[in-house]
């Protein structure tokens, strides 16, 4: 049986290869030490090779007229793989989407209605379109001349509760220059909000877990004071 509410916790990615894995599995490991946590990973692909090693990145070949999700350690579980460390650092179960734009919202609601546990921690920003995250945090890779639109929009419409660096990343910016480096993604940012938001770093990744559960809580108890 499925868990109708589970509780939502999303990596986003400035731009690929900007921490989300690694972070994925640090918070997992720290997550599952007092909880039962499952994992979805989402892959967007398209109808045609990628122009990489198939091997390593294209995904052409499992895409159909609806999305595909995989669950469960034999359909998840491949060594060196996302998938495989999000269950070497805890995951009690993982998914994995791979879907074209267009299915994104049918894959994220399909994975998310074969989670069981009550906590979920999810890698992608396209679904923030269409589910309610619980807690969203952002990656902040070093570079980003060219960042996603699915984080364009998501940072437009305030989806994010908290941004994480790497400590590269730490190192050569001040928070200021952080967040003026953010706000170029777009004019229409808005740049008190993004400024308001809490800055986590490899050297703070218990406070992030605990900012992340944290938050939880004070839902339930702003959801118990308006009942």
């Amino acid at each position: 049986m499925s868990n109708t509410n589970p509780r939502i916790v999303t990596v986003s990615g400035t731009s690929s290869n900007s921490g989300k894995t690694t972070l994925m599995c640090e918070l997992l490991q720290r997550l599952t030490a007092a909880a039962s946590w499952e994992a979805i990973k989402f892959t967007k692909g398209h109808y045609r090779s990628c122009g990489k090693d198939p091997e390593a990145c294209c995904v052409s070949d499992l895409l159909g007229e609806k999305p595909t999700v995989r669950s469960g350690r034999e359909a998840t579980f491949c060594c060196g793989k996302d998938t495989a460390r999000y269950w070497d650092s805890g995951a009690v179960n993982v998914h994995w989407v791979i879907a074209t734009d267009a299915q994104v919202e049918a894959g994220a609601h399909e994975a998310l209605a074969r989670v069981m546990a009550a906590n979920v921690l999810v890698e992608g920003t396209s679904l923030l379109q269409f589910v309610r995250s619980d807690f969203a945090i952002l990656v902040v890779g070093s570079d980003l001349s060219k960042p996603k639109a699915s984080v364009r929009r998501a940072l437009l419409e305030q989806k994010f509760n908290a941004l994480f660096v790497s400590d590269e990343t730490a190192k050569a910016a001040t928070s200021d220059e952080l967040i003026a480096a953010l706000a170029k993604i777009s004019p229409a940012i808005d740049r008190v909000w993004l400024a308001g938001l809490p800055v986590f770093s490899s050297t703070t990744l218990s406070q992030l877990a605990a900012a992340a559960t944290g938050h939880f809580v004070q839902m339930a108890a702003n959801r118990s004071e308006s009942a």
